[in-house]
């Protein structure tokens, strides 16, 4: 391998963590490019990477077959997913990336399909134990809402970033809920602050890794605001679900609950890296190193709680400026976008590797 070549799949606006793979490169000595992938050419990280290119929709069956070529054909040693959607066909098509030396880091589709379903993502938790709200279907606390307190939560079975949940506050407004949108859950609403747990777990399935986060503030569904937060009942809880799930391995975050009396509800899993990442990266705790240094059979820097405690992310937004007919000459055709990560790249028309979607 004369080169560490990192594709960030569906990159879209996380920037922070094509920088994170870059620190781990540059802490690690190794040569080799952060690159990008997304389905949209105004994607801000795709004019951020050294290497990018347009590839279908996560949700298209051609997606996995151009990213297999994509991989192959640019030397890509590892494929980092960012999104809920693209998960699962990623994950049943590990061994055929692997087949062409690049790692996927991601779940076993066991663990993956907990994570994206809320159904059963909550069924799982139950089942092993762990603390979680009561959860149902709109048809079933309608037929006995005497049995519930509102408001309640409902939200879509299968999605992410918050979309589509919100309070209902009573059984016309469930109904409501149910009639205009099908495939809803509803739970019981958690009381006290929010917390996000980041864990790293090895090849081997230890978690060696658990940073908490206490979300200060949200917007659009990823936190913009939070703070680290060293509670051993957490990290302790979020251990033993990380190396319960069947076949979890890499980043994971799980977002739960801590009441003022102490009580935490978990309340979803998500088997990637989460949008809160880099203060975990920051705080002390580079899941990317780590990730590095297991597929390069480097001795692995991770310790369990050697981070920084109480410490704040504050976000703000940034923009990145580039002349129209660079971008729209991407939309047009498909180009791989060329660069170094200095905020304004060029088109170059080399390197095709997408058809156009």
């Amino acid at each position: 391998m004369t080169e560490f070549n990192i594709l960030i799949s569906s990159a879209g606006r996380r920037v922070e963590l094509m920088q994170a793979f870059r620190d781990a490169l540059r802490d690690l000595g190794i040569k080799g490019a952060v690159c990008a992938a997304d389905c949209s050419a105004e994607a801000p990280a795709m004019r951020l990477a050294e290497r990018a290119w347009r590839v279908p929709r996560c949700q298209e069956a051609a997606f996995t077959s151009e990213l297999l070529d994509l991989a192959a054909r640019e030397d890509i040693s590892m494929i980092v997913p960012t999104i809920d959607a693209e998960l699962e066909p990623l994950s049943f098509c590990r061994k055929s990336f692997a087949e062409r030396n690049t790692f996927v880091s991601v779940s076993a589709p066991e663990t993956v399909m907990i994570s994206v379903d809320k159904a059963l993502t909550h069924t799982w938790l139950a089942a092993n134990g762990f603390p979680t709200v009561a959860q149902s279907t709109p048809d079933e606390v309608l037929r006995a809402p005497a049995e519930w307190i509102f408001p309640l939560i409902v939200k879509p079975r299968f999605g992410s970033a918050s979309k589509g949940v919100h309070y209902v506050r009573s059984v016309d407004e469930l109904r409501l809920a149910h009639e205009s949108e099908p495939g809803l859950i509803v739970q019981s609403v958690a009381t006290g602050s929010e917390y996000t747990v980041n864990v790293y777990v090895d090849a081997q399935g230890k978690c060696v890794c658990a940073v908490p986060h206490r979300r200060i503030e949200v917007r659009a569904g990823e936190v913009s605001k939070a703070v680290t937060v060293k509670n051993r009942r957490l990290m302790q809880l979020a251990q033993d679900i990380a190396e319960t799930l069947p076949g979890a391995r890499g980043a994971l975050n799980i977002q739960c609950f801590l009441s003022n009396d102490g009580i935490i509800n978990v309340i979803e899993i998500n088997s990637r890296f989460g949008g809160g990442y880099p203060l975990a990266h920051r705080a002390g705790a580079p899941f990317t190193n780590w990730l590095v240094e297991e597929l390069l059979d480097r001795p692995v820097t991770a310790k369990f709680d050697a981070w920084t405690d109480d410490l704040v992310m504050l976000r703000y937004d940034q923009a990145v400026f580039q002349p129209g007919y660079e971008i729209r000459a991407t939309e047009q055709i498909s180009t791989v976008v060329s660069g170094v990560g200095s905020g304004r790249h060029a088109i170059s028309g080399e390197g095709v590797c997408t058809k156009r979607v």
